[in-house]
């Protein structure tokens, strides 16, 4: 049996896919520049603002250059708190760009990103956090850390799955309820699904490698769900708190993933 394929069909696949390694060649020419000349501020006394702005651009021309297709939805009815904890599911490595490209925020990191060739020092230099996930002290640390900005009006954005799970919701820690709690401070939702799930989840790759494959990915779709504000007032235990937080993604799951 001849399986027939729609030659029009088959030239306007090329043609998109075409475009798009023009873009990510466009946008790796900007990305590197950018990255050089972002290092080099960072040595500078640069106001912190001025290179939360620049960092902000250069977050979604790192989109740009991986291919990315990256869609805020915007379920929420209200507009974003003044102050706020973000908080959001981890399948990939790519919210660490994918975050900050969106959202005006300080973000929460592994403390190994610290370290990282160049980009460490980035991060650093536009007011990012650092947690040692393994250690309690670390945590607690991380933890007071975040009441002062939350405090001093910086939004914060954390992953209360502790880390990079999975395509799946895992059970969610305390740490950002607590401090919701204490600080009064709303939490706001974002729930993340990618379209191609295999070729951005994290699987402990090399870095450059899930990269690569980010870059691959016949259908770079990323999805973020923005929801309303959750206001900590409803409840009166961090567990209480949690659990109806983590029912509200298993339900998001349900309607995205399953």
């Amino acid at each position: 049996m001849r399986i027939f394929r729609d030659q029009g069909s088959g030239l306007a696949d090329m043609a998109r896919s075409l475009a798009r390694w023009l873009g990510i060649l466009a946008g790796w020419a900007e990305l590197i520049p950018l990255t050089l000349l972002l290092w080099l501020l960072s040595f500078l006394p640069m106001p912190r603002p001025a290179y939360r702005r620049i960092f902000h651009h250069w977050s979604r021309v790192w989109v740009a250059a991986l291919g990315v297709q990256l869609r805020l939805h915007q379920h929420n009815l209200e507009p974003l708190p003044p102050v706020f904890l973000m908080i959001a599911n981890h399948p990939s490595a790519f919210e660490d760009i994918g975050i900050p490209a969106l959202f005006d925020v300080d973000s929460l990191a592994k403390i190994e990103v610290r370290d990282w060739f160049v980009v460490g020092r980035i991060s650093q230099a536009a007011g990012t956090l650092y947690v040692q996930r393994e250690s309690r002290d670390s945590r607690a640390l991380a933890a007071e850390t975040i009441r002062r900005h939350l405090r001093k009006g910086r939004s914060v954005a954390l992953y209360p799955e502790g880390g990079v799970k999975g395509m799946r919701i895992h059970p969610f820690r305390y740490g950002a309820f607590a401090i919701s709690l204490d600080t009064g401070i709303p939490i706001v939702p974002v729930f993340i699904h990618y379209e191609a799930q295999r070729d951005f989840f994290w699987d402990r790759q090399p870095l450059p490698l899930k990269l690569w494959q980010i870059m691959r990915a016949a259908n770079p779709v990323a999805n973020y769900h923005l929801y309303d504000a959750i206001d900590p007032a409803e409840y009166s235990d961090k567990e209480s708190y949690c659990s109806a937080v983590q029912a509200l993604y298993l339900g998001w799951q349900r309607q995205y993933l399953d």
